[in-house]
């Protein structure tokens, strides 16, 4: 009895632990490699490292479908078009932008290849990776420290799921990430800034996700210029939860065998 009842503990116990989340909003080491032309040249994604691990299977964006954007109607009109380094040879420079376009811009591991926003301008973008993931990496050219973009988590199906975060902007704010862009759209060399979001933050328990929602509401977001990728990791309570349950069943033999 004593058995049993320690083994349904033990159970109880890993299932609660796969189950449950908390907060767990991230900063990460980017490791990337330039050309001749640094910071105005190809700057590529080699890997990022959190959680005390090297992350070199990024899942990329390899679809777009925007659904507002503010009309480019020449110099700082519009919203969101696709951006790169002046010297790169990956990327483009697209004013008025598609949803290939999108997809150009964010889905290879280029840095120096990114979606500029206008700081007033208003647009919203559903993007989808090449496989499930469960944490999103941002990074943003920071421009302006206040610069801000809202995601929300989408299923399989594209519907939305879970919170609305606001990048940029109390416990998700930009940390510099090591690096710097000088692209078409500006004169000059900026820093920029990255952020981890984990399905915690996005009030998903246990699960994947296929894409985000992307947007910037236009005055007050000042324009986020940005790059994202996902990644799928263990989540640490969905390990501990299988060990928990490992172990009980293990007892449980082990009493039988008596």
């Amino acid at each position: 009895m004593k058995t049993r009842l320690f083994t349904t503990l033990i159970s109880t116990l890993a299932l609660t632990g796969i189950c449950a989340t908390s907060a767990q909003a991230f900063t990460f080491k980017t490791n990337y490699t330039t050309d001749a032309n640094k910071w105005k040249g190809d700057i590529y994604l080699d890997s990022v490292e959190f959680g005390d691990k090297v992350h070199t299977d990024l899942a990329l964006v390899n679809q777009a479908n925007i659904l507002q954007n503010d009309l480019w109607k020449g110099g700082d009109t519009g919203a969101a078009s696709a951006d790169k380094a002046d010297f790169a040879t990956v990327g483009l420079v697209e004013g008025n932008l598609t949803n290939a376009g999108a997809v150009q811009a964010l889905g290879n591991r280029y840095l120096s290849s990114i979606i500029d926003t206008e700081e007033y301008g208003k647009f919203s973008m559903d993007i989808f990776f090449d496989q499930p993931v469960n944490n999103i990496l941002a990074w943003e050219r920071m421009n302006s420290d206040t610069s801000l973009m809202d995601i929300i988590a989408l299923d399989a199906d594209g519907k939305t799921i879970g919170n609305l975060l606001t990048l940029g902007k109390g416990a998700f704010g930009w940390a510099e990430a090591g690096y710097s862009l000088d692209t078409t759209e500006i004169n000059n060399t900026q820093k920029v800034g990255s952020v981890g979001v984990s399905l915690a933050d996005l009030g998903i328990g246990g699960k994947s996700i296929a894409g985000l929602r992307v947007s910037s509401k236009g005055a007050g977001y000042f324009g986020p210029d940005f790059k994202v990728v996902g990644v799928s990791v263990p989540e640490p309570t969905t390990v501990l939860g299988l060990g928990l349950v490992g172990a009980a069943l293990a007892m449980s033999r082990r009493k039988k065998a008596q």
